[in-house]
């Protein structure tokens, strides 16, 4: 009993600490990304003039800046943007300079190339940035301190603007009142060029050149490009720019069979027919950017099946251009890369299986490596890249190149080894679920089998499957020692991570991912995030735009939606290949996970509840909220929700009963005009109101994150800096469920055995009405998403875990630091000190020690996960977004299993200490027994 009691006890402290320090960077695992790099932002570049190693800087799609060490592939610094998906995002950086300079939408900004700390920043209201780029030279001459930007805007200003390199304050403005549509610019010694289209009313689309003074920002001259017979859409434009000696602008027509290329400046248009003899289906054109390398570039020719190059110079006196030499096709996907020494111009052809160096000069090979690794086994192959080339003697030395695969993963190989590889296709997860490790999956449909069959089919088929176990035995016997050892002196870091299966205390646990660019992929968090496996969702249905899909586990797969999807796809989450349609069928009739009765979902501003088998039918009940509300969210209360008590006890002993409602689902909506927010606490099974709450002074363009769990519920929302609220602020509102008010008593239906959630007018009064505590919470901070921690038994403390946009952190609050039955305006009694209740005070700061993240800092969260383990103490916790983190807390202390600290060595010394002692003590005390009996008294 007193170690029962024991057990008791220490599930019912709170936490001292969210992770301890032993267990930091072994428990958890954290993915910093960048997301998919941009082709043409990517590039390596020495932080500072003098420095010895360079860094790879690159600006993601997902509007995301970085710097990442060549070296082992960390990332060194990075900032994150918040702009609108179809906001394109640029980033420059001119040569020999100490900063980078991007742009995101109307946000222009230069950052220390070594730190990433802010230099300067500017805005543009009403324009965004359509290009950027660095006035290397200016009348001739290359300028050696903090290199100048020229932007072009499209919008209410739309135009050109060259920003000074130290300030970022505007030295001159060019405005265009053509009309015509902004496309690039770019820049020569003498001239900044300003490339923009123009759409005529019979069709097509013209070219136009404007020459701009790179001095004074006028006028000098204009040109208009013959193009409207070839470019119809701005995809056929191939390339526009690179700042050097003789920049290019090139373009195709729609079937890929003439190249036209003009050197910016003339007028002259050289025209190139594309091989006939294959189909083209992409031109890429790669040129350096240095402007004092040559005037060569290349030209890719990209196949279904393969790829090939034509390599062409220009002529600078005669302003032509002319064909080199051609490359041979090869019958695999690949890419190319640029890069300069000096004035030299070097192409790098990266394959599935080589790596190539040619010079701009001829086709001879200058190196070549065949690549130790191969990614292609997962039907991957090189999409784009970027290199650095150590030319010596007219022979390529080393190669490194930083290639984004097709499958999603950053990788730099360094002559014909894998330096290191980045996940980057994590960085857009849009939804996550987790699943089962194969063996438990198996157990459980075993035992689950066995519980539809009488006894005696029962115990054959137990039966039958230890015999089948039996050809396990000899393995498992080989691994007792390994075991053994591994338990007394621990596992090494990299055993931890090979090792994906079923542990013993349900630590290694998968996490099934979706994308928002329609990939699939899962995660062992049991091994710091291992990927298992990544598969291409449009596989499986290539006509679907895959960019929102949802996840719900099943046993053994994952069914994924999406709404251009007209069914669901079927996902085996142990293989990553399809399921069947059989097996998925015949595993739904033997499913015993509970499921939704009533599901429901927003309908032109009401939210409506559709039985969960017939969505598609006449909705069971509707709700709308107040006039001029508009609902912004509604969380429910999750199935896997076990509860260890119906009742929590009192420190008089008495009871207060839980009210505890497995369909509720709390409704946020809000008055934009009126800055009110209310919050609605529903029954989804019969869509009844059981609570409202509201709330003015509410910034309502924030969001208001909520959650429920047991007989809780949870939110926060910012007040607005109003007539009403002097200054922004952040609440968090608790509050609990009960039966009622009064202790011992379970309310008006007290002890009727039968009750209806469905048809509650069956019943009087406000019978299945809970009572209802609430506290509110001042917070130094908004909180993006909030959730709960999830355990077996339900016997731990809960956590409310929330997301800290401005900490880039997750913190986990105890339960317990935000009951609502603190008393308010007096000190806790004897019996209340008892419960372990605190005085209440209406600010919350967040402690260091709540923060699951510690010293990482986890960008772009858009959700979190939890899930319980094998022992009841500990919940794992996976987030996911932009970066990808997991980790396990125990809100009560690991009450259930030994830490890394305890000394398993000593234990065993002292137990083989007292063996040893007991074997000696033994006679002794034998001998004395023995003696006794013969002793005379």
């Amino acid at each position: 009993m007193r170690f029962y009691a024991a057990l008791t006890l220490a599930a019912c402290l709170a936490p001292a600490a969210a992770i301890f320090e032993d267990d930091a960077y072994h428990i958890d695992f954290h993915y910093a990304l960048l997301g998919r790099p941009k082709h043409e932002a990517t590039f390596f570049q020495k932080p500072y003039a003098g420095s010895k190693a360079s860094l790879l800087y690159s600006i993601s799609h997902s509007q995301t800046i970085g710097a990442i060490n060549p070296k082992d592939g960390a990332l060194v610094w990075r900032q994150h943007f918040s702009a609108e998906p179809h906001v394109q995002g640029h980033l420059r950086s001119g040569s020999e300079q100490d900063t980078v300079i991007s742009a995101v939408g109307d946000r222009i900004a230069a950052w220390s190339a070594s730190d990433g700390r802010l230099v300067w920043e500017t805005t543009t209201p009403g324009a965004v940035v359509e290009d950027l780029e660095i006035l290397e030279q200016e009348d001739g001459m290359t300028v050696n301190e903090a290199k100048d930007a020229i932007v072009l805007l499209s919008g209410t200003s739309q135009g050109v603007k060259r920003l000074d390199g130290k300030t970022g304050q505007t030295k001159w403005t060019f405005e265009d009142t053509s009309g015509d549509a902004p496309f690039q610019v770019s820049t020569s010694p003498t001239t900044v060029y300003y490339l923009s289209i123009h759409s005529p009313m019979l069709g097509g689309s013209k070219l136009k050149v404007t020459y701009l003074s790179p001095i004074t920002g006028k006028k000098i001259d204009q040109v208009t490009l013959s193009s409207d017979a070839e470019i119809t859409a701005r995809s056929h434009i191939l390339f526009a720019g690179a700042n050097t000696a003789a920049p290019l602008l090139a373009w195709t027509d729609k079937a890929n069979k003439v190249l036209k290329v003009n050197i910016i400046g003339t007028k002259n248009v050289a025209s190139f027919n594309t091989p006939a003899d294959v189909i083209v289906e992409n031109i890429v054109l790669h040129a350096p950017n240095h402007v004092n390398s040559r005037s060569h570039f290349l030209v890719e020719y990209q196949t279904a099946v393969g790829h090939y190059a034509e390599v062409y110079h220009v002529d600078l006196k005669k302003t032509t251009i002319s064909k080199s030499y051609s490359l041979p096709e090869l019958r695999s996907k690949g890419t190319f890369t640029t890069s300069t020494s000096d004035a030299n111009v070097y192409f790098t052809r990266i394959t599935e299986d080589d790596v190539t160096v040619y010079s701009s000069e001829s086709y001879g090979v200058l190196g070549r490596w065949s690549l130790k690794h191969s990614l292609a086994t997962a039907g991957a192959y090189p999409v784009h890249g970027a290199s650095e080339v150590v030319v010596k003697s007219g022979t390529a030395s080393a190669v490194r190149s930083a290639v984004y695969y097709s499958n999603g993963q950053w990788v730099l190989h360094r002559n014909d080894e894998l330096a290191w590889s980045r996940p980057e296709f994590l960085s857009g997860s849009v939804s996550a679920v987790w699943a089962g490790l194969p063996e438990e999956e198996a157990l459980a449909q075993a035992l689950e089998e066995e519980s539809h069959r009488n006894l005696a089919s029962a115990y054959v088929h137990r039966l039958q499957k230890h015999i089948q176990d039996l050809q396990y035995l000899p393995a498992w016997l080989q691994s007792i020692p390994t075991r053994l050892l591994g338990s007394v002196f621990g596992k090494s870091k990299g055993a931890a991570i090979d090792d994906i299966k079923l542990d013993t205390f349900g630590f290694h646990k998968l996490v099934v991912v979706a994308t928002e660019d329609g990939r699939l992929a899962a995660l062992d968090v049991g091994s710091r995030g291992k990927v298992l496996w990544n598969v291409d969702l449009h596989q499986f249905a290539p006509d679907a735009n895959l960019n929102s899909p949802s996840l719900k586990a099943h046993r053994g797969y994952v069914e994924v939606k999406d709404p251009s999807l007209t069914g669901s796809i079927y996902i085996n989450y142990t293989t990553g290949s399809r399921a069947s349609v059989a097996n998925v069928k015949e595993q739904v009739l033997a499913l015993s996970e509970p499921q939704k009765l009533v599901s429901f979902t927003l309908v032109d501003g009401s939210l409506k509840g559709f039985l969960e088998s017939r969505s598609s039918s006449e909705p069971l009940w509707s709700f709308s909220p107040a006039p001029g509300e508009r609902i912004v969210a509604y969380t429910a209360r999750p199935l896997q929700d076990p509860v260890a008590s119906i009742g929590k006890v009192l420190g008089d002993r008495s009871v207060l009963y839980k009210y505890l409602n497995p369909n509720i689902v709390l409704v946020s909506a809000v008055i934009d005009s009126a800055h009110t927010a209310a919050v609605y606490l529903l029954d989804s099974a019969s869509g009844q109101l059981l609570h409202t709450m509201s709330h003015s002074d509410v910034d309502t363009s924030r969001p208001i994150p909520s959650t429920i769990s047991e007989h809780w519920f949870s939110y926060s929302f910012t007040t607005a800096a109003t007539a009403g609220a002097s200054s922004r602020g952040y609440q968090l509102i608790v509050s609990d469920l009960y039966e009622s008010p009064l202790p011992d008593d379970r309310g008006p239906l007290g002890a009727t055995s039968n009750s209806s959630t469905v048809q509650p007018s069956s019943s009087t009064g406000d019978v299945i009405k809970p009572y209802i505590l609430s506290q509110s919470y001042q917070i130094p901070a908004e909180i993006s998403h909030m959730t709960v921690t999830q355990t077996r038994q339900g016997i731990t403390n809960r956590e409310l875990l929330v997301t800290v946009p401005s900490l880039n952190s997750i913190i986990g609050i105890p339960r317990h630091d935000i009951d609502p039955r603190r008393p308010i305006g007096r000190d806790p009694n004897a019996q209340e000190k008892e419960e372990g209740l605190a005085h209440y005070t209406p600010s919350i700061q967040w402690d260091p020690k709540w923060h699951l993240t510690h010293k990482y800092e986890v960008i772009g969260v858009k959700d979190v996960i939890s899930s319980e383990s094998g022992i009841e103490s500990t919940s794992l916790i996976f987030a996911y977004g932009l970066d990808i983190f997991g980790t396990r807390v125990a809100p009560s202390f690991a009450f259930d299993i030994l830490g890394k600290g305890f000394n398993k060595i000593s234990m065993l010394i002292t137990v083989a200490a007292l063996f040893v002692g007991v074997i000696f003590v033994a006679p002794l005390v034998r001998r004395k027994q023995i003696n006794s009996l013969w002793t005379i008294p």
